[in-house]
């Protein structure tokens, strides 16, 4: 180009060759070309004014901002806050059956094995520190049956359960007296738990204490009991002879994982994944929202028509949105199916773990469907409040209720409230916890008791938002439509008129 050539001409070279419209209006803007008027400094006496007005409003906006983040964000880091301290909500049931049945002639040898696990047991409960609480619990409510044990604790009645075998001490000492390599130690004690209940209460907070208590417990059993056996010389026996597992560790525990948590795959489906849902429920207003107002917007002249009814316009876009979710609730759930979650395995018994790498699932081949029932259901309730707000609040407004409804989710559905201060039971009546407690029931088989109160809460969001659902849709089209029209108040006749109302 020649250096005769205007500047304007240059850049006006520079726009044709930009193909981005957006990049030629920011092209004109900053060339000060936009719309062919002097532009002046930030610092003009004639933005003194604007400046103030802008300085006021990004003031109180930050403030709303700051207020926001510490009063919202003070709900996730208050789920945290007594962790330590609440631990003592996961309880572990002692159940002794040692001794319980006659299977040895010769019964006039104590028990050894199930009185020493109790008094571990009460020892640790005395404890001051922060613990897991120990329970000490009578065969006999259970009808001195170690399965009923299995069958509460898959219910939920207790977070485990150590069981001490039926006559553990008769194996042990008999391994002791017939020398019985074939002995192990493991088969004393169980201890049960439910991992998919709550993979982070029970991996994090319960098995490291458990583990614990087991490891001090066999340890003090063993070293007593080889004392008794090596200082006993009534018992007769060659020491050569005993196999080596009966002296030490003695008495093992075998842990019984009625419900694994898994496959892996499985994880965002009772976690993050669900955030998802609530987002995508969330901008579906936004999507749809262009596509509604055809009804009422100035159509292009080869398709002129009149305004629909307003109740039918409410009509077809609560429809249409209950009809968006079932197909997008739909595509979330294939999401799981694609990534290799297993929804046809059969259910197994309750008081057998499944076998190791084995899947189960609580609904069997029907398992899907209901998986598929629970995100749509789950994203009425989750969505339809959405809707709702943001024909209530409008813009800028409904970001901030975006991140406290995830965050007012989130904090009661992906971590134990056993753990949380006693303020996060409101999340028992939110729907995100029941539909990761629904979720669970149908991916790992967990206990079915509760499923009808989970679906039944879902429910009622639903209701509850169908509703307000045209009373929000009232208070748009008056924002909107009506209150633009009204007459404005002049601000000092507002101030005179609130001046003689104080008079």
């Amino acid at each position: 180009m020649d250096e005769s050539t205007p500047v304007a001409n240059r850049s006006t070279d520079r726009i044709l060759h930009l193909r981005q419209p957006l990049q030629k209006k920011l092209f004109m803007w900053t060339a000060g070309q936009h719309d062919d008027q002097k532009r002046i400094g930030f610092w003009h006496p004639e933005l003194r004014l604007t400046r103030r007005q802008v300085a006021k409003e990004w003031i109180q906006t930050t403030l709303i901002l700051c207020t926001f983040i510490l009063a919202i964000l003070s709900i996730f880091w208050g789920a945290f806050l007594d962790v330590e301290r609440k631990i003592s909500n996961l309880d572990v049931w002692i159940v002794d059956f040692d001794g319980q049945l006659t299977v040895y002639d010769d019964q006039t040898e104590p028990v050894f094995i199930g009185p020493h696990v109790v008094r571990a047991a009460e020892q640790a409960q005395a404890i001051a520190a922060p613990h897991i609480t120990y329970t000490i619990m009578s065969p006999s409510h259970f009808n001195n049956d170690p399965l009923e044990v299995r069958r509460a604790i898959y219910n939920n009645a207790a977070w485990s359960a150590i069981v001490i075998q039926p006559n553990a001490s008769a194996y042990l000492r008999q391994a002791v007296f017939t020398g019985d390599a074939s002995y192990d130690p493991k088969d004393c004690c169980q201890s049960i738990y439910v991992e998919a209940r709550d993979q982070v209460a029970v991996d994090s907070y319960l098995l490291p204490n458990l583990i614990a208590f087991e490891t001090e417990t066999a340890a003090s059993i063993g070293a007593a009991w080889t004392r008794y056996i090596l200082s006993n010389r009534t018992l007769e026996l060659e020491v050569s002879m005993i196999p080596p597992q009966t002296l030490s560790p003695a008495v093992g525990f075998t842990k019984i994982n009625l419900r694994p948590f898994g496959p892996p795959m499985a994880t965002p489906a009772v976690t993050v994944g669900l955030i998802y849902l609530i987002i995508m429920a969330f901008f579906s207003f936004t999507f749809f929202m262009p596509t509604h107002t055809h009804f009422v917007d100035e159509m292009e002249p080869s398709n002129q028509h009149r305004k629909i009814y307003f109740r039918q316009l409410v009509l077809w876009k609560y429809t249409s949105t209950v009809s968006a979710y079932f197909f997008m609730s739909l595509a979330y759930s294939l999401v799981s199916l694609a990534f290799q979650i297993p929804f046809s395995a059969s259910p197994t018994s309750h008081t057998v773990p499944p076998p190791p790498g084995a899947a189960t699932t609580g609904y069997g081949h029907a398992s899907f469907f209901i998986y598929w029932q629970i995100n749509f259901i789950g994203m009425n309730a989750l969505g339809l409040a959405c809707e709702n707000m943001a024909m209530f609040l409008g813009q800028p407004y409904t970001a901030i209720w975006l991140i406290f409804w995830v965050i007012s989710n989130v904090c009661t559905a992906f971590y134990p409230l056993e753990l949380a201060p006693h303020f996060y039971r409101y999340g028992l009546a939110f729907p995100l916890h029941n539909i990761v407690q629904a979720t669970r029931v149908v991916l790992f088989d967990t206990t079915k008791q509760h499923m009808g109160r989970h679906i039944g809460v879902l429910l009622c969001w639903w209701g509850v938002n169908s509703l307000l659902f045209p009373i929000a849709a009232r208070w748009l089209r008056w924002k909107v439509c009506v209150k633009p029209l009204l007459p404005k108040v002049p601000e000092e006749a507002e101030k005179g008129s609130r001046t003689s109302s104080v008079v």
